[in-house]
Parts: structure tokens; sequence; C-alpha cells
């Protein structure tokens, strides 16, 4: 890949929507879903082998809405990342895969929110099904944050350049001055 097509990864299609050079959205709001759905599935296992689990079933299914709602803001600012990396690259195959799999699971857990939704009985523990869905899910999601990852910090997309990165290791000038004074 050419040098021109490297930096395109890099510069936001718009940095008001996407952020700014070198500081995207997109890793700042996958936070809430994952954040959301890990407890979900901790609210869950909880509500197993506690006394009274409706507290805990009910705040699981709330958190795995924050969730969904999380999800779909970080898909639509990831989407806009997406749109600058250049197609025919393995770092935009590698975002198809990531996205592909980020929709799947916000899809599934908008299925667990419904199923619970249409059966909540006031009290009751998390059945088993709605359980093994949350957990599958999380492992999917994960792989899906693997990839992210890759686009990121093998890929670099949406990280600054290496020009750029470099003034973080240059020494401030007092620091300089006190090394050429030794």
């Amino acid at each position: 890949m050419d040098h021109e097509s490297q930096l395109q990864a890099k510069r936001p299609v718009s940095a008001s929507l996407a952020g700014p050079y070198g500081h995207p959205f997109h890793p700042i709001l996958v936070t809430v879903p994952i954040g959301a759905w890990v407890a979900s599935l901790v609210f869950d296992i909880a509500s197993q082998v506690v006394h009274r689990p409706g507290f805990l079933s009910q705040g699981s299914q709330w958190l795995i809405a924050v969730g969904v709602i999380g999800a779909l803001l970080a898909a639509l600012v990831g989407s806009l990342d997406l749109f600058a990396i250049p197609a025919g690259t393995p770092a935009f195959r590698t975002a198809l895969v990531h996205m592909t799999l980020n929709l799947l699971v916000t899809a599934a857990y908008t299925v667990n929110f419904l199923w619970r939704h249409s059966t909540y009985t006031d009290g009751g523990s998390v059945g088993l099904g709605r359980l093994t869905l949350s957990a599958l899910s999380l492992m999917v999601l994960g792989v899906a944050g693997f990839l992210g990852g890759k686009l990121a910090y093998r890929y670099g997309v949406r990280v600054a350049d290496e020009v750029t990165q470099a003034e973080g290791y240059t020494p401030d000038r007092s620091e300089r001055d006190a090394r050429s004074a030794v």
C-alpha cells in the first residue's frame, strides 16, 4: 500500500463526528456497550444464586438496552472510520469483519432484550437460554474487539502517524539542556 492510502486511513471523514486526527471517538463509545453487556452477564449469573433475583434480572435487561443504544452510537461513528480506509486492503477487510460481528452481537442483544421483555416475570431469575445467549454474544464481541485492536494497533487506523507520534518522545527543551550540561 502506498503512503497516501495509509495516511487516508488515519484521517477522519468528518472530524466533528468521528473525532479529531489521532483521537477518534469510536474507541471511547465502545466502552458503553462492552461495560453494560459485561455487567448484564454478571447480573444474570448473580440472579441464579441470590434469594430474590428480581432486581438483578430487571437490571440485566436494562443494561442490555443501554448496551444496544451505546452500540448503535458506536456503530455510527465507527462507520465513519470505515469510510476512511481504502477499499481492497487488509485493513478494510478486517474492518468489514469487525463491523459485521459487532452488528450481529447488537442484533443478538436486541433479540435478548425483547425476549426478556416479552416474558418478564417479576422476581424470577434469568432463564438459562437468555443467560447462554448473553454469554455467547460476549464471546463474539471479544473476537470483534480483537479485530478492532488489530485495526488500531497493527494497521494504525485513525491513529496518528509516526512523525506525529514522535512528538511524544522528543525530550523537552529543559530536559535536553540538563542532559547537555552533564
